[in-house]
């Protein structure tokens, strides 16, 4: 259960005039996520809460892809606003809000992948699954595609869900940045950390891999 954030942020006039950068491009400034974080770091309240309402739901979605536990997926959500909100005072707008945002993210979830604990939490998500495949499928209405259509696309999605899964993470987040997200490289090179380059050829494995693996599902 996402619990509402609602940090109370006090008014500080000498940072606002701060923020008056003329190197910020034009472009960047006009971002409205970007306004509400340099309103947060002026102390303007209500900023947090929107943007926490904005991108809540798509940073749990793509922590999602990661870890593969709802529960843990929305703790690592809050805890990137918070650490968000903690280091406002740092914060210059030499990107998009949302580029910045997932640079955030997308450490988080790598620094989850590493811990021993997440593993141990898949075997048990994977078990748990496995118990429920047994449920009868719900009664197809008339104007929907059939219960046999429906299956297959089920079974579609499950495939590529877990082969991305099986992903490494670097392919992994540039592909999802990239693809689910709709970063572009150089947007995904920032929240990498690595050069463009380095993101199209991360991607293009990443894509070869997906590729090779459906296919040798399909012919098996």
């Amino acid at each position: 259960m996402i619990r509402r954030l609602s940090l109370r942020l006090r008014r500080n006039p000498e940072r606002s005039a701060a923020f008056k950068d003329p190197g910020v491009p034009a472009d960047i400034a006009a971002d409205p996520d970007v306004q509400l974080m340099l309103a947060v770091q002026r102390g303007e309240q209500g900023a947090f809460q929107q943007l926490f309402e904005k991108h809540i739901s798509s940073v749990i979605g793509f922590a999602m892809q990661f870890i593969s536990s709802r529960a843990r997926s929305e703790e690592l959500a809050q805890d990137v606003f918070l650490q968000l909100y903690r280091t406002r005072a740092r914060y210059v707008p030499r990107a998009r809000f949302r580029t910045w945002l997932y640079r955030m993210v997308t450490n988080a979830c790598l620094s989850e992948l590493r811990r021993p604990e997440h593993r141990a939490r898949v075997r048990s998500l994977d078990r748990s699954t496995q118990e429920h495949t047994d449920d009868p499928p719900p009664m197809a209405e008339p104007s929907t595609p059939s219960s046999e259509e429906a299956a297959l696309d089920r079974e579609a999605i499950e495939r590529l869900r877990v082969a991305v899964a099986q992903l490494p993470p670097q392919q992994r987040a540039a592909l999802l940045l990239a693809r689910a997200n709709g970063l572009s490289y150089e947007e995904v090179a920032l929240s990498l950390s690595c050069s463009v380059s380095a993101v199209k050829s991360l991607i293009h494995r990443a894509t070869v891999t997906l590729r090779e693996q459906l296919e040798e599902e399909g012919t098996a």
